[in-house]
């Protein structure tokens, strides 16, 4: 029998999971290991932050899941330490968790495994931006259900004084110029928009955009060319008409240095630097590897040769230091595994990239601002589905290496940015991208595919959005047919 240990029950670990229990059934073990025993739809929280959803609609009791629906064995937990090569008093290798479970709080247990999934996705870096964030700063965030509803209700406590006559400005983009998921905060931004003008106050409301973008539609994808209409147009100018059409300023090029009530202090890549005043604002963390530590047999820390200076896990990609120019498509991983311990794999916002996308810059006072590269949903899906499949064939069928793969290179993904949770009176801009990473090779041109790289606007796409929050829901718990759904 076979252990396969899971850390990280997000989109990509829980996938991972369901597909393993699908293909190895009771003749294996997989064991889950996650802080949280809830399950959370992280798309939808911007719905939750404008009090549109509530949180039990964008979560579900993932435990209960486990224990009706599979063979995982959950453990409410965090991983503290990874020993690849085992330790004084076990020759397999192990992991170290601390148990979060109320009635097991604090106790430390180790867990032998054959095969190790890191699927941990981000710490949520507030700290790197003093001021930052919902907890020990002044702003709000949607990425937890628990912020997203801190957010829903300062949002309404700042409407109820637009109603009484007070004219506000709402901030919403990234606090640090190195931060990823843009698209989580530009999908914010416009649900924002939407419900001050259902509010009937929108005639009181100045909305900026504000980011480490270049320039607006890089998403740290390095911008997009997109076919709509029959004509190619590129990511700035589909979104700067969005914006233009909603009367939102934007500010780019911008590392937020500090924030104070009511004041944000930002630097751009001329080296000025700059306030915005605010009432209401949604910046979005950076993100860092959540403090995995990794130790030989002899119990020497190795953490640096297993995880990058980020904390996130090294993987089959190029790490090769060298300029933009020489980089490609071909460094970035397919099969996730970690080259010193071939049953060691990270997926999700858990491993490594070997670069940047969109183009490294600095300030003229050396602070780099640029966006790193996203890493979630559609993406994460997939590289779960090719480790698990991969570990799958490596247990049953004796494979010496990884039998599946998903490259960023090689896949696309759907941004789907809708406002309003109504079925009949949203609207939503969507994106599509392939790949995700650029190849020049293959696609000289634009780097993409043109025919699978396209934007629209209009009410299809919302009810896009509204489909895939049920479908991803519905196949995340689980149900009848699930394994037929595409991820």
């Amino acid at each position: 029998m076979a252990r396969v240990v899971i850390l990280g029950a997000g989109i990509s670990g829980h996938t991972a999971a369901r597909y393993l229990n699908k293909a190895l059934g009771k003749k294996h073990e997989i064991i889950m290991i996650s802080p949280v025993a809830t399950w959370n739809w992280v798309p939808s929280n911007i719905w939750v932050g404008v009090g549109q959803m509530k949180a039990e609609d964008v979560t579900f009791d993932l435990a209960e899941v486990y224990k009706k629906k599979t063979n995982v064995d959950f453990r409410q937990a965090k991983a503290l330490s990874i020993h690849p090569d085992g330790g004084k008093d076990s020759e397999k290798p192990f992991i170290t968790i601390e148990y979060t479970l109320e009635s097991k709080a604090g106790e430390q247990e180790t867990i032998e495994y054959d095969y190790l999934i890191n699927a941990t996705g981000p710490k949520l870096n507030f700290g790197a931006t003093e001021g930052l964030g919902p907890d020990h700063g002044h702003t709000v965030s949607v990425c937890t259900p628990s912020h997203a509803i801190e957010a829903s209700e300062k949002l309404q406590a700042t409407i109820d004084s637009m109603r009484e006559g007070k004219e506000c400005t709402f901030v919403i983009g990234t606090g640090h110029g190195m931060c990823t998921c843009q698209g989580a905060a530009f999908e914010y931004i416009y649900n924002i928009e939407h419900v001050l003008k259902d509010a009937g106050v929108r005639d009181k409301a100045r909305i900026v955009w504000l980011s480490n973008e270049y320039e607006l539609g890089d998403f740290g994808m390095g911008g997009v060319h997109i076919k709509r209409g029959g004509y190619i147009t590129n990511g700035k100018t589909f979104a700067e008409s969005l914006m233009v059409e909603r009367n939102i300023e934007w500010i780019t090029r911008a590392h937020v240095s500090k924030v104070e009530a009511g004041k944000i202090h930002y630097e751009i890549l001329d080296g000025s630097t700059h306030e915005i005043e605010f009432d209401f604002s949604m910046l979005i963390p950076p993100f860092a590897g959540v403090g995995l530590q990794a130790f030989n047999k002899d119990g020497e820390d190795i953490t640096s040769d297993i995880f990058a200076p980020n904390g996130f896990m090294k993987v089959d990609a190029d790490y090769t230091p060298r300029p933009y120019e020489e980089w490609s498509a071909g460094d970035w991983p397919k099969h996730y595994q970690t080259p010193s311990h071939k049953n060691m794999f990270a997926i999700g916002i858990a491993f490594a990239p070997p670069h940047l996308i969109s183009k490294p810059m600095q300030s003229a006072n050396g602070t780099p601002i640029n966006p790193t590269p996203p890493r979630t949903g559609m993406p994460s899906a997939a590289m779960a589905i090719a480790v698990a499949n991969s570990i799958s064939d490596m247990i049953k069928k004796g494979a010496d290496e990884p039998t599946h793969h998903a490259s960023m290179a090689e896949m696309g993904a759907a941004c789907v940015a809708s406002t309003g949770a109504s079925m009949f009176s949203g609207s939503a801009a969507t994106m599509t991208v392939f790949p995700v990473v650029p190849d020049f090779e293959k696609y000289p041109e634009h780097g993409r595919d043109i025919e699978l790289t396209t934007g629209e606007v209009g009410l299809a796409g919302h009810w896009m959005k509204s489909l895939l929050h049920h479908t991803f829901i519905y196949q995340a718990k689980m149900k009848p047919g699930w394994s037929i759904l595409p991820d």
